[in-house]
């Protein structure tokens, strides 16, 4: 796979920049067509083309930042997208999917399970499902920083590829069946709060700043992009695919201690990740000998 695609600048379009650029696109496309409703419209619009003419010429016209851009612009781009959501989400979507989603997971296991797991509370397990689930980016992030580092750049690129295609289809998922996660809807029904040891407030409060849309459950993007991290380490070493093996359980079940997702969250992100597995190595060489 990592054989097709071709290290530094060059003038080609890489398969990271085709789903990147083609999601810009659809962007630009709902704006217009949600034009009255997005207030900041116009300069969503001007954002998104800005940011697209700016790829556009470090891929024609290759300089001396042009290597580092391309290679590592898709943190930035798909970052912005994640946090435009919370005004996408809102203009297009007039209703969340919360109950629907909670009766699914009633229904497959006969409770609610955020509120079933209270039975096992402990602040020393919630201290370090916490840390596990704040973690997320910097281990999705890890992965590439040693691809790079011994110099790997073919399978730096694919990894890029597979991450920001994580990313930018999860993005989808929370536009098709928005929801803001059991720690809202069932908040009610909760016997216990959770309580932390040191920082579990202070990391729980910092991501709700940061994840404004708070719309964000389904596919679960934890689940999903930490197992493509996990699958992707094994181009780094043996023994840092065992270490995010290890890793990857922890997050997973944090999603469903911490209150943020429902099981089918989990499950539809376990989906997505192992059906992205399957089908990007094709995909990327399909879009690889589109030029």
């Amino acid at each position: 796979m990592a054989e097709i695609l071709k290290p530094g600048p060059d003038t080609r379009f890489w398969p990271v920049d085709k789903i990147v650029l083609a999601y810009y696109a659809l962007c630009c496309a709902a704006i217009l067509g949600w034009w009255t409703r997005l207030a900041p419209a116009p300069w969503l619009l001007l954002g998104h083309l800005a940011l697209a003419a700016l790829l556009l010429w470090e891929i024609k016209r290759p300089n001396p930042t042009s290597r580092v851009f391309r290679n590592w612009y898709p943190i930035v781009y798909v970052g912005l997208c994640y946090k435009e959501m919370a005004l996408f989400i809102p203009a297009i979507r007039h209703t969340d999917c919360d109950q629907w989603l909670a009766r699914l997971d009633y229904r497959l296991w006969h409770a609610n399970p955020t509120i079933w797991l209270e039975r096992i509370y402990s602040p020393a397990l919630t201290e370090y499902l916490q840390w596990a689930y704040t973690l997320f980016v910097p281990a999705v992030l890890l992965v590439a920083a040693l691809l790079w580092q011994k110099r790997r750049y073919r399978e730096f690129q694919y990894y890029a590829f597979l991450i920001a295609l994580g990313f930018l289809v999860s993005y989808l998922g929370y536009l098709v069946v928005p929801a803001r996660g059991p720690r809202f809807l069932l908040r009610h029904l909760e016997h216990v709060p959770l309580q932390g040891l040191w920082l579990f407030r202070v990391m729980q409060s910092t991501l709700d700043t940061l994840e404004s849309a708070h719309y964000d459950c389904f596919p679960s993007g934890h689940t999903e992009l930490t197992i493509l991290a996990w699958w992707g380490s094994r181009m780094v070493s043996g023994r840092l695919f065992l270490l995010y093996f290890l890793y990857t359980p922890s997050i997973i079940f944090a999603t469903v201690y911490l209150r943020y997702h429902y099981t089918v969250d989990v499950l539809a992100g376990i989906a997505t990740a192992l059906l992205l597995i399957c089908v990007s190595p094709s995909v990327c060489r399909r879009l690889q000998e589109g030029n």
